[in-house]
């Protein structure tokens, strides 16, 4: 893989900058055809971007990924995906955050080994719920006792905040990354998080970088949707809008953005995703999509670079932002605030 396209995660552990995220394939993001599913992963993996994002709460994306395997592996023979990295997380439910035992962390990592068909998860990315149940550093201590059984490669973390990042690496839980949301539309992780993992030989692997679409020429130039948002993606993602400084502020930046795409002959997308790229700690990012038809889109991701006028177009309008409260995810751990209402917390145990 040519070091333009990938980076070491952890000594030893070799990823793709970009990684095909799998959320887009979970349910409430319209009809997905597994066929074609399959092949835009074969298409991914061939083109470079070797390494997938999925969950145990991504309804079905775990058993597409294992079902992509054994139909690329019976093609192509038994080394053929020897790039292949799979990167899953374990998302226990609210609802038994506070009763989790180490049979019940390890039956989950159990079934994603199953439906991945693998015999070791390369990695899983923690995630926990709510603060006020204050368990995670037991169930972190638990995947790590998974991790020395052999069954995870590597432990990262997903959505903890600065505190709790340093909370776990302190309690001896050996995080290699941490999985956020990071963008133009919100930068929470440059303040406190990136300098820490930077201390702590952490990096970052980022989700949101294009905001559900809302970063793209789609929405250049058009009025502030007041009608029902077709999925839940983009009523997560309009709410980012909001906060960032609304609509007006929203359009300004999309202008400097088609600007510097104009420039580079590229899109609106392919910029915001290359301006995260070149952030402090950021190994890698996420690009999630239901069809491959974004390939070569995001293929230009790993061939541009923002240069110094770039970046102080960009930086004229961010500077009139707002600046969100909080770290990571803090917004989104109000359960019934704007942001944790869009969220579903109870999908683990939900039969598939």
């Amino acid at each position: 893989m040519s070091s333009q396209y990938s980076i070491d995660l952890a000594p030893g552990y070799t990823i793709s900058r970009l990684l095909k995220g799998g959320w887009q394939l979970a349910g409430g993001h319209g009809s997905v055809d597994r066929a074609t599913a399959i092949a835009d992963m074969a298409a991914y993996y061939e083109a470079g971007i070797t390494t997938f994002d999925c969950a145990d709460i991504y309804t079905g994306v775990e058993e597409l990924i294992g079902e992509f395997r054994r139909d690329y592996l019976a093609r192509n023979g038994q080394d053929s995906l020897r790039d292949l990295r799979v990167h899953t997380k374990y998302v226990p439910d609210l609802a038994t955050l506070a009763t989790l035992d180490l049979q019940q962390v390890e039956r989950t990592i159990d079934r994603s080994l199953v439906r991945l068909g693998v015999e070791r998860l390369d990695l899983v990315q923690f995630h926990w719920w709510d603060y006020n149940v204050p368990r995670y550093l037991e169930t972190a201590h638990w995947l790590t006792e998974l991790q020395r059984a052999g069954k995870i490669a590597h432990l990262g973390g997903t959505n903890f905040d600065t505190a709790r990042t340093r909370e776990l690496v302190e309690g001896g839980t050996p995080l290699v990354s941490m999985q956020v949301q990071y963008s133009l539309l919100d930068q929470r992780p440059s303040s406190a998080l990136s300098p820490f993992c930077a201390s702590a030989g952490m990096q970052l692997l980022c989700y949101g970088t294009v905001a559900g679409g809302f970063l793209s020429e789609r929405w250049l130039g058009m009025s502030e949707p007041t009608d029902d948002l077709e999925n839940r993606s983009l009523v997560k993602y309009k709410l980012m809008v909001d906060d960032f400084g609304g609509w007006d502020l929203f359009q300004q930046l999309l202008s400097a953005l088609k600007g510097i795409a104009e420039r580079h002959a590229l899109s609106i997308p392919t910029i915001a995703m290359r301006w995260v790229l070149q952030q402090p700690q950021v190994a890698a990012i996420i690009v999630g999509v239901r069809r491959g038809d974004h390939l070569p889109d995001h293929l230009r991701v790993m061939q541009a670079t923002l240069d110094t006028a770039d970046l102080a177009a960009l930086d004229a309008v961010l500077v009139q932002r707002r600046l969100p409260d909080g770290d990571v995810y803090s917004s989104e751990r109000d359960l019934e605030g704007r942001h944790g209402r869009v969220m579903k917390y109870d999908l683990n145990e939900t039969p598939h």
